[in-house]
């Protein structure tokens, strides 16, 4: 039985990665446009009066930052996801999706024409087999290779390279949700997908709720791609469109981006050290990025030992299926900018001393 928990502690738990979200910067953008007669309220969708100057400022800064042609704004990474799924693929398509992409991606697949596949984790050669064994069978439409670029629940990293092999092999198109990686991994933020951005047969969805602080999510792909979306979408066509100010949170977000780098360097940094941390400690952790599962097995167990850290004054929360698979109930570790060297060394002590305890 889930329950909703105010915020209380160290933050290791937000998806805050670089401090954007109470940026002194992005709250000075929002209200100089607020003072500028900037509406909370798009007051309608995208298509009739709802097409604001800040959704469109925010899009052609996007797209020129990430480097891809065009960009879509969606007022949230889940919507981009299930709008993109049910819209672009069509009937006698096939989705060949990653085993642990977002609950947003499976939906999306359930819901929209395309026929889809799951396929092991992290797994071309599965990728491969999937689209081989659909081709033999009959299937003659256009394949989506679906993946994330660094995963929400085992922090590891998509391979991407032979991925973009694949689709250029098989004639596919690659959906990558960078949810995680935008604003922390890339040159300047720009994502895992950064060297890629601008191919016909890539389509990213860019969360602006976690590393960038606000909210919504950004789509880039090519023109045809996104013409395509604004006249089919229906979450898109049939929505009132994001909050302008949200617009405004988010474009400024990018330009800190590309003005104070330090904040990018300042939280791999914080990474190297945590995960130098937990070698001395013997723990040995899948992860290498900001994301840090401690798997505990038994969901009850999980839970006790959160609430024994959040006790101890660390904003950790316990994980448990359906959310991640049966048996690999954990504690999922976030690391970002609103945590100091000290603050790391504090929790991963506290995290032994409890589970010692708990033996």
């Amino acid at each position: 039985m889930r329950s909703l928990n105010p915020r209380a502690g160290i933050d290791f738990t937000s998806n805050d990665y670089l401090a954007l979200a109470s940026a002194p910067r992005v709250k000075k953008a929002v209200l100089a446009a607020i003072e500028a007669g900037t509406p909370i309220g798009a007051g309608g969708s995208r298509l009739l009066r709802g097409n604001c100057a800040e959704h469109e400022r925010l899009e052609a800064e996007a797209a020129r930052f990430f480097g891809a042609e065009t960009a879509l704004f969606f007022c949230s990474g889940y919507v981009a996801n299930f709008a993109v799924l049910t819209t672009v693929p069509q009937k006698g398509d096939l989705l060949v999706l990653d085993s642990l992409v977002h609950a947003s991606i499976h939906e999306g697949a359930r819901a929209g024409r395309a026929d889809f596949r799951m396929s092991a984790h992290n797994d071309p050669e599965a990728v491969a087999g999937t689209i081989r064994d659909w081709r033999a069978n009959g299937g003659v439409g256009r394949v989506w290779i679906v993946a994330e670029s660094l995963y929400s629940m085992d922090g590891d990293f998509a391979p991407l390279k032979e991925l973009v092999a694949l689709a250029d092999r098989h004639d596919a198109f690659l959906m990558v949700d960078e949810a995680h990686a935008t604003g922390v991994y890339g040159e300047k933020g720009g994502g895992l997908t950064a060297p890629y951005e601008g191919r016909e047969n890539l389509l990213v969805v860019h969360t602006c709720g976690k590393a960038l602080g606000a909210a919504g999510a950004l789509v880039t792909a090519s023109g045809v791609l996104r013409d395509f979306m604004v006249n089919r979408c229906r979450p898109f066509i049939f929505a009132t469109a994001p909050s302008p100010l949200i617009a405004v949170a988010v474009r400024e977000a990018i330009l800190i981006l590309q003005q104070e780098p330090e904040r990018q360097q300042r939280l791999i940094e914080l990474v190297a050290f945590t995960h130098r941390q937990i070698k001395q400690r013997s723990w040995k952790s899948p992860s290498n990025s900001q994301i840090i599962p401690y798997i505990v097995g038994d969901n009850a167990r999980a839970m006790r030992l959160a609430s024994a850290l959040q006790a101890r004054g660390f904003d950790i929360r316990g994980i448990r299926p359906p959310t991640v698979p049966a048996g690999t109930a954990r504690l999922r570790i976030s690391l970002t900018l609103n945590v100091a060297e000290a603050d790391v060394r504090a929790m991963l002590d506290a995290l032994v001393e409890e589970t010692e305890g708990a033996l």
